[in-house]
């Protein structure tokens, strides 16, 4: 019979596994990121998210890590941008890379009408757009606009006339953006996990994309598809577990069939244990998870924060407040206090002041609002502010 597990259990070893138990040394900022990723959308949740797991982090810290090539920026699980480790760059793009066109097609979501309509697979849209990039972005620094203009009237000239009424028309996801600059942006998520194209650091408002292999001037730790996609389930599971394979698909951006490519070649090293019903965890952390407890502290994390990017709602916070939490158009950040979730924050910049509003899910005590009054100063500094203005909790900042 498979050992039964209590929540707080859980709690502990997620809180844990995402970096969130106890502040790190800024001198461990890279580490922070090697659990599961940061996410870094919106493009200023990244620093807050690492703000949660590192003491004294700044954003010009994180930009001087990705300048030094210790951090890559990089679109990842679900094809969203990551902050990872450059060591384990190959873990968090070849290690997500789907294999096969129905895996493709589910990963990015929005493509499939066009390629329809153009007669073309995924595959050699993206083997198209690949060749293309190649040619357009050697030696440049380009930001997502112009690289797909580009990259489309690259590859315009070697399609049929039939195709190329289609791709040079006008497309659904753009006021005159053409189908065909619609493919390449849908296809550059994949290119960043073939390792051909990754994030250089932002410029005013834009991310510009460079040849990782330019970018990168190191060579990255050398790891083949099959042995980073064991390791980034192990990660995941270390973060995540409990877990299913189904969780572990909705998170990695696949379907929960194309999953197992990925699922069984952990199979060996997997424990069942009871959670609700069957959920797997490696066996190596059993005993972690058996002595994991919730730890006590204040955090105010972002919208999209690693925690939160989870199929298992439930465990966190009550299905009544989901909504509240995961919205499908601008999530709030979450309050997270002695390791549960106890209500939503969202922040207004104008000028040097950040307003940081509050709304708890219940009756928060006074030393509680004051832990969070002085977290919401830190969150401000990070964000660039000087000053702090706080609203839904009665106290104030510095009291």
């Amino acid at each position: 019979m498979a050992e039964r597990i209590d929540r707080d259990q859980v709690i502990g070893f997620r809180l844990s596994g995402h970096g969130l138990d106890q502040r790190v040394p800024v001198a461990d900022l890279v580490d922070a990121a090697a659990c599961c990723g940061i996410q870094n959308s919106p493009p200023w949740a990244g620093p807050i998210a690492f703000h949660a797991r590192v003491d004294g982090v700044t954003p010009d810290l994180v930009d001087e890590a990705v300048a030094a090539r210790d951090l890559l920026l990089t679109w990842s699980m679900r094809g969203a941008p990551y902050y990872v480790p450059t060591a384990d760059a190959g873990v968090f793009t070849a290690g997500v890379l789907p294999t096969t066109e129905r895996a493709l097609r589910h990963f990015i979501p929005g493509v499939e009408h066009s390629v329809d309509r153009l007669g073309m697979s995924v595959t050699e849209a993206v083997d198209r757009a690949e060749a293309a990039v190649r040619e357009v972005l050697a030696g440049r620094s380009m930001a997502i606009t112009e690289l797909g203009v580009e990259s489309a009237a690259v590859i315009a000239p070697g399609l049929s006339t039939e195709r190329l009424r289609v791709w040079e028309a006008e497309g659904p996801h753009a006021k005159g953006q053409s189908i065909g600059e619609a493919v390449v942006h849908f296809c550059l998520r994949i290119l960043a996990l073939r390792q051909v194209v990754c994030f250089a650091p932002r410029t005013g408002n834009k991310a510009p994309f460079v040849f990782t292999e330019e970018w990168l001037p190191r060579p990255t730790v050398a790891i083949d598809g099959t042995a980073a996609r064991a390791e980034l389930l192990r990660r995941h599971l270390r973060c995540y577990g409990p877990t299913t394979p189904a969780s572990f698909a909705w998170w990695l951006g696949v379907s929960t069939g194309d999953a197992c490519l990925w699922w069984d070649l952990l199979e060996p090293e997997l424990v069942e244990v009871d959670f609700g019903g069957p959920r797997w965890m490696l066996a190596r952390d059993l005993d972690i998870l058996r002595a994991a407890t919730v730890p006590v502290g204040v955090r105010l994390l972002p919208p999209r924060d690693p925690y939160l990017q989870i199929r298992d709602r439930a465990t966190l916070v009550d299905p009544s407040r989901h909504r509240e939490v995961w919205k499908t158009v601008g999530d709030p950040g979450t309050v997270l206090v002695d390791g549960e979730l106890v209500g939503t924050w969202r922040s207004r910049k104008a000028g040097r002041n950040l307003q940081v509003t509050f709304r708890g899910f219940g009756p928060l005590g006074d030393a509680t609002r004051k832990r969070l009054a002085v977290e919401a100063e830190h969150v401000a500094r990070v964000r660039g502010a000087s000053t702090v203005s706080v609203e839904g909790l009665d106290v104030v900042p510095g009291e």
